[in-house]
């Protein structure tokens, strides 16, 4: 392998890893706040039991997700020092409002968070939450800046020449709201909701089937199930916008996301398939004409594909993009169907009944991440052979002073880490899962014992 794919398999096997936790807070977070609002509206001791137990969970997949997420940083600088120079005006601003504006907010709120149950008031403890989920929310917000600028950068002029050219930023606000970082944004928010949300229910619904903890986790599953159908019905929106804008702003990520070749024709949407690259055909069960459709509400329309492109131009893993793609939509879809059933069963108070269902929601936690990472493959493999899209060619981004050797050694021996990391997450998450939620209305009003001086008294 050469240096320019073993320097993009080890940036893509740390980003995998660490995009396994920043949903999962974004989305605790927010249901986070729901169970303690709900608890400061309604004086019921079962939503202040969810907030607290959840708020553990969160500990620990935020701390993991930061100790993952430094990696990356690291290793803009030694394996991509030539993207570096290129794109670090943009990312510096990007990451700097990131740590004034979400970091800080996050982290400030944190301490309160975790240890301040009963030494700050309700209100406040509330607001402690608010502060740590909207912080999670804001750095999601120039992480994502950042990356939606290499996908259709604004806001910034060239200067330079040669190797030391660079993009500096012109216009801050053009460069945060690029055509595609508002849809990015969106998506990439909701699929957070999405992961957060399923986990809860997946391990509310195993309480069900243990019958354990019963009422928490009815309460629990009433507040989950219609967050999740509603966010997830709010992703096919999203998806299609995004798509949109896609089709506007990189027509030849649009061509491989679908297997479409030719150079001006309708293009057909697939339901599964798989691309034949040698004879620039696919197979599978299709609806013919269905992408033009959705582009233009017209199955004759007409939409540019890639041999439409200079070949150096265009994604050379046609049928790995292809196939992402269309997992990550057959997730989101599988995601509506179980969320809207268990929704109706929820309403009619017969979800209790379906143990299937339950023991599918079990499993259900597992789907969020698949389809937050095969999103982010076909994006990010869409985008090639450009690391900035027009702009930077992947080939002329990475470090040559790296070699093949070092490469190798540092990503057998990130997978050596992270492999121990995750099992230790695995494991703590199993523990704090097995344990349970604090029982804290039998707690709270346990009868005490006398003290000795009472004993003395009487």
């Amino acid at each position: 392998m050469s240096v320019e794919i073993l320097s993009r398999i080890q940036f893509a096997f740390t980003v995998s890893f660490h995009y396994i936790y920043p949903p999962l807070s974004i989305g605790l977070g927010l249901l986070m706040v729901l169970f303690e609002g709900s608890y400061l509206r309604t004086g019921k001791e079962v939503y202040h039991t969810l907030a607290r137990f959840w708020t553990k969970i969160f500990a620990l997949t935020f701390g993991i997700g930061v100790a993952t997420g430094i990696v990356m940083e690291f290793e803009f600088g030694t394996n991509w020092a030539a993207y570096s120079r290129f794109v670090g005006d943009i990312f510096g601003s990007a990451l700097a409002a990131e740590g004034l504006f979400a970091f800080a907010l996050e982290s400030g709120f944190l301490g309160i968070l975790l240890f301040g149950w009963n030494r700050v008031s309700k209100g406040m403890h509330f607001i402690a939450t608010l502060g740590v989920w909207l912080g999670s929310m804001f750095s999601a917000v120039w992480i994502v800046v950042a990356n939606s600028w290499q996908q259709t950068p604004a806001g910034f002029h060239l200067v330079g020449h040669g190797m030391n050219v660079r993009a500096e930023v012109t216009d801050f606000w053009a460069m945060v709201f690029n055509p595609s970082s508002v849809d990015r944004l969106s998506h990439t928010w909701i699929g957070a909701f999405l992961a957060g949300g399923f986990l809860i229910i997946s391990v509310h619904a195993w309480y069900l089937l243990k019958g354990k903890h019963i009422e928490v986790s009815k309460k629990a599953l009433q507040i989950a199930i219609p967050f999740v159908a509603v966010v997830s019905l709010a992703q096919l929106f999203t998806g299609h916008h995004s798509a949109e804008g896609v089709a506007e702003n990189q027509p030849a990520k649009l061509a491989a996301l679908e297997g479409h070749y030719a150079d001006t024709a309708a293009a057909d949407m697939y339901v599964m398939g798989w691309v034949d690259q040698e004879n620039q055909t696919v197979r599978g069960l299709k609806v013919p004409g269905g992408l033009s459709f959705l582009l233009d509400y017209d199955f004759e329309h007409p939409v540019p594909g890639l041999n439409a492109f200079a070949e150096q131009d265009r994604p050379k893993q046609v049928n790995a993009v292809f196939q992402f793609y269309h997992l990550m939509v057959a997730i989101g879809m599988a995601l509506i169907g179980i969320s809207l059933l268990a929704w109706w069963l929820l309403y009619r108070g017969k979800l209790w009944e379906h143990k299937w269902l339950l023991r599918v929601l079990v499993w259900s936690a597992i789907l969020p991440q698949l389809a937050n990472q095969f999103g982010w493959f076909a994006a990010e493999m869409g985008r090639q052979p450009w690391v900035v899209y027009g702009l930077l060619r992947t080939s002329d981004a990475f470090s040559l002073a790296v070699s093949k050797q070092q490469l190798v050694f540092s990503l057998v021996l990130f997978a050596v880490i992270y492999s121990l990391l995750f099992s230790l997450f695995i494991y703590l998450l199993n523990k704090k899962i097995v344990h349970g939620p604090e029982d804290r209305t039998l707690r709270d009003y346990r009868p005490k014992q006398a003290s000795t001086a009472e004993i003395y008294k009487s």
